[in-house]
């Protein structure tokens, strides 16, 4: 039984030392720090009507389906032109997200998973269109 116990940790302190980066001081996710803040245009590929929201900071598009809440995030990729981000709300949900940049104006965004026990699907076009000020 001391064998067994012996891998288990050992198993889980390999697991921590490569997570650890992704939560703590790891990968920097410099592309979405490059695109413009301000006042940001979503287009779903479905067609529906595109909504607006006010972004400090190009991390905003990450949790589409979770805004505001409290999550542990995993980076899987982090490149200049692309960033994958998995994340998990505890009593939220959980999602996984794809923004590929075509300029620090425009990026392509899909998401999935589950916001309170619901499924969503979202892929859409996000563009900057202006500054937040004024609504």
């Amino acid at each position: 039984m001391g064998i067994i116990k012996a891998r288990i940790a050992l198993a889980a302190g390999a697991v921590l030392a490569i997570a650890a980066p992704a939560f703590g001081g790891g990968p920097s996710l410099v592309m979405l720090d490059q695109l413009e803040s301000g006042r940001w245009e979503l287009r779903e590929r479905s067609g529906s009507v595109a909504q607006k929201l006010c972004a400090a900071s190009g991390r905003r598009l990450i949790q589409l389906r979770h805004p505001g809440a409290q999550c542990s995030t995993f980076v899987v990729e982090d490149s200049p032109a692309q960033v994958v981000v998995q994340y998990i709300c505890t009593g939220h949900g959980y999602g996984r997200t794809r923004v590929r940049r075509e300029t620090d104006r425009l990026v392509q965004i899909d998401t999935q998973g589950i916001a309170d026990g619901l499924p969503f699907d979202f892929s859409a076009e996000a563009r900057r269109v202006g500054d937040c000020s004024g609504g």
